[in-house]
């Protein structure tokens, strides 16, 4: 542990911002010392590349971080893959394959927090993701000036709302073998004011969408089994 104060303490006269991989989870350094950026700390996303296991449980995994692990502190899980397949090409029959949605990956990066953001892109993606995707991971923030839980169960599902400035964006993710319906209230927002709506079909296909909120802040979400919705607003 004095270690890790060590490098912190030391980087910091040279204006050097740390994250430590291959981590214990953190102590606190986000209040004592301002280079301190985030930890590892989790089966992060490279995981996914090694067995199709974890890509099985990426889903189910994402609603335990927010309650467990990402509460103590900065976690750089690695960020949102956007190739179906975990190889360098995106070829089918190569490597283990993702069973989570492009919407998904853009949700985590609001669930999980760290105040810098890892986009595990490979070239391809350049010319086959949805450009809502990339360009979604061109603009969300790395820091936040409020959260809020808003439903959710570990193991589950969760649905989490963040802030950065004045605009709210709220993310959830489904883990369990059936859809879940939601009816979500969502105060901090004006009724009447139009949000970015990314949604997941059955299938797993992602859309975009613009929506309104109602006079009663409230929306009704489906989400897939593996699959998320997310309103930037």
């Amino acid at each position: 542990m004095k270690l890790y104060e060590d490098i912190l303490y030391d980087a910091n006269d040279y204006g050097i911002l740390c994250i430590f991989h291959g981590s214990t989870l953190p102590r606190g350094w986000e209040r004592m010392y301002p280079n301190y950026a985030a930890s590892e700390a989790v089966l992060a996303s490279e995981n996914l590349a090694f067995s199709q296991r974890s890509c099985d449980l990426e889903a189910f995994n994402a609603t335990i971080h927010p309650f467990i692990r990402n509460t103590v502190g900065s976690m750089d899980f690695g960020g949102s893959a956007l190739n179906k397949f975990y190889n360098a090409t995106n070829t089918p029959g190569r490597g283990s394959k993702r069973v989570t949605s492009d919407v998904y990956a853009l949700a985590t990066a609001v669930l999980f927090q760290s105040p810098v953001q890892h986009f595990a892109l490979a070239p391809n993606n350049l010319t086959d993701a949805p450009d809502w995707a990339i360009d979604f991971m061109k603009t969300v923030p790395t820091t936040w000036d409020e959260v809020r839980y808003i439903d959710g169960y570990p193991g589950r599902y969760v649905v989490l709302a963040r802030r950065q400035g004045t605009k709210w964006y709220v993310a959830g993710v489904n883990a369990q073998k059936q859809p879940v319906k939601l009816k979500l209230k969502l105060p901090m927002m004006a009724a009447g004011v139009a949000y970015t709506l990314y949604s997941d079909d059955a299938q797993l296909t992602g859309k975009v969408t613009t929506e309104k909120l109602p006079k009663n802040q409230e929306v009704e979400w489906v989400i897939p089994t593996n699959g998320a919705a997310l309103i930037v607003q």
